[in-house]
């Protein structure tokens, strides 16, 4: 599948794609215009990196209103990122990808190809589609038409052979799975939603440490192979903010968290901030079906309590389904899936993938 995005689809305009921000798939054909850096910055030359660049439906368009920014996968940045590439400036060409915001601003995410309009092969031949789009069909096969137990059962046979990472290893597989789209030289942190630079890890005040959401303590595995280094779970947060979530159950309430605007904390719980909650929840329902006591590991299931401590169960079940259901998968969160199966562990979270899942286990 190293085809061009012409034959994926018949190619929509710059228009069309500006229109359609629904999260679908869609080739989208227009011309190069240059490379966005902000939401309203797009830049013509002397181009930062090859991250991304901007199609408008004519070569002459300056309006940052009238284009669409385009996320260019590391497989394709050698051929198509325009510090490399400057000459691309003006070519009309066809990109395929997932219709949603980049920048905060009309986009086009997760790319699959790219050509010059009218060609059927991408120039691109070190990009192959092996590691850029889900492969969701065969890899869930065995779990089809499957619901309840037996769901459970058959999804955590496909999650179950990965590879394994070591603690030390996780600090630089964060700085990949949760780049800043805006600024590949940072990582975004979870419940902070932060940017802050990659190089400023650790233990220190203000520095960015490895947030375990489902808390190491509960099933004690703390930072073994295995759950304690499963990056599925593991994400960048503030040394402080990490702390202060310490081992705390997840549910609604309490008083605001001092460095993390929009959480919210008491004595037993945590309730992260809206646009991360989906986040959270698809996290703990991966692990309650990875973890199932077979090899070596507590059987980590989810409940309804909070306080649950050492115990190898989270919660508040009913509450992280509401917040699964209050915020869907977006792009970050699909990007991060799809960056662990590519390039570290090889397996996925179903629950990113195919959301309806949760439903219809934990209904």
């Amino acid at each position: 599948m190293s085809t061009a995005a012409s034959g994926a689809a018949t190619p929509i305009t710059v228009s069309q794609a500006i229109s359609q921000q629904n999260g679908s798939t869609a080739t989208v054909r227009g011309y190069v215009v240059g490379q966005p850096t902000a939401t309203t910055t797009v830049v013509r030359s002397n181009f930062p990196n090859d991250y991304a660049l901007a199609l408008a439906d004519t070569a002459s368009q300056t309006s940052t209103s009238q284009m669409i920014y385009v996320q260019i996968p590391s497989a394709f940045r050698s051929a198509w990122g325009l510090r490399t590439n400057p000459s691309l400036m003006g070519k009309r060409i066809d990109v395929t990808g997932t219709l949603s915001a980049y920048f905060a601003h009309p986009g086009l995410t997760s790319s699959t190809a790219f050509a010059f309009a009218g060609t059927t092969t991408t120039p691109t031949t070190t990009a192959t589609t092996t590691t850029s789009a889900p492969p969701t069909d065969d890899y869930y096969r065995d779990a089809a038409g499957k619901t309840g137990s037996a769901l459970k059962t058959a999804l955590h046979q496909i999650i179950r052979t990965n590879t394994k990472l070591s603690y030390d290893q996780v600090w630089n597989a964060l700085k990949v799975t949760d780049e800043d789209p805006n600024n590949p030289a940072n990582v975004i942190l979870l419940y902070s939603g932060r940017s802050q630079s990659k190089t400023l890890n650790g233990g220190d005040v203000d520095d960015w440490n490895r947030e375990h959401v489902w808390a190491k303590s509960h099933g004690d595995f703390g930072t073994a192979t295995g759950p304690g280094t499963d990056l599925h779970h593991l994400r960048p947060e503030d040394v402080t903010v990490n702390a202060d979530r310490g081992n705390k159950d997840f549910d609604n309430g309490g008083t605001a968290a001092a460095e993390a605007p929009g959480n919210y904390t008491d004595s037993d719980s945590w309730e992260p901030r809206n646009a991360v909650k989906g986040d959270v929840a698809r996290m703990l329902f991966y692990m309650a079906v990875r973890y199932e006591g077979t090899d070596g590991f507590a059987n980590l299931e989810l409940n309804n309590n909070v306080n649950n401590g050492t115990a190898p169960y989270h919660g508040r079940l009913s509450v992280l389904v509401q917040w699964h259901q209050q915020d869907p998968p977006d792009a970050f969160e699909k990007r991060r899936n799809q960056v662990i199966y590519d390039t570290y562990q090889r397996n996925r979270n179903p629950f990113i993938d195919h959301p309806e899942w949760v439903a219809a286990i934990w209904s």
